[in-house]
């Protein structure tokens, strides 16, 4: 069955900035592998085709721009169950930003996702960099966002080093861990297949970010 997501990301309090998180719990035997949504949309479809064959669900945060310029592509990746997240407009590096700016790359990219899906999403993640500035975990909690998705566990694929290499570094995640992987890249798409029958003979189940998280 789909992951269900929620309609609508519950707004923080006034003022209380977003969390970084970079695993979930170690207890588990999920993992979540988050994408950066952005590349050629026919590269994105053939990873959702090979996340249907395997019937696992995955979390891509979208930049806006990407989004807004293939609709489609983002009504599928919802439709599908996988799980859409904030990962700011047009991707600058959000940490060098002056705060009007920053804070216009977080509200742009989430009024995009709530026009094409209904939600702008549960989750935002900080462009060009792994970890928010204290500024950026401010502006993201006032656009409602309570959780700053960071990770535990970079693939590299976005450097073109080829399928055995991706597979080598997703290889390095263990119970509870974040994934960072790339649409656009086809050398994730080849890797796709070993990766997840590498999670499931180590017993790790691939689930969205909110759901790791939520235990």
């Amino acid at each position: 069955m789909p992951t269900p997501i929620p309609s609508r990301a519950p707004v923080p309090a006034a003022g209380v900035p977003a969390v970084e998180i970079t695993h979930g719990p170690r207890s588990t035997n999920q993992i979540a592998l988050t994408f950066h949504g952005a590349g050629d949309p026919a590269i994105a479809r053939q990873l959702l085709g090979v996340f249907a064959a395997a019937r696992v669900h995955v979390t891509v945060m979208g930049v806006g721009t990407w989004l807004s310029g293939n609709p489609a592509v983002a009504r599928e990746i919802a439709a599908a169950g996988h799980e859409l997240g904030n990962h700011t407009f047009q991707h600058l590096d959000i940490n060098s930003l002056d705060p009007a700016t920053a804070r216009s790359e977080i509200i742009r990219c989430r009024d995009v996702l709530r026009s094409l899906v209904g939600s702008g999403g549960l989750l935002f993640r900080p462009s060009q960099t792994q970890h928010a500035s204290r500024d950026v975990l401010g502006l993201a909690g006032a656009a409602g966002y309570r959780t700053c998705l960071s990770y535990d566990v970079d693939s590299l694929d976005y450097t073109d080093p080829g399928a055995a290499a991706v597979r080598a570094n997703v290889a390095q995640a263990r119970a509870g861990s974040i994934v960072s992987l790339h649409f656009g890249h086809p050398g994730t798409v080849a890797a796709m297949p070993a990766i997840l029958r590498d999670l499931s003979a180590r017993g790790l189940r691939p689930v969205t970010a909110s759901r790791l998280l939520a235990g």
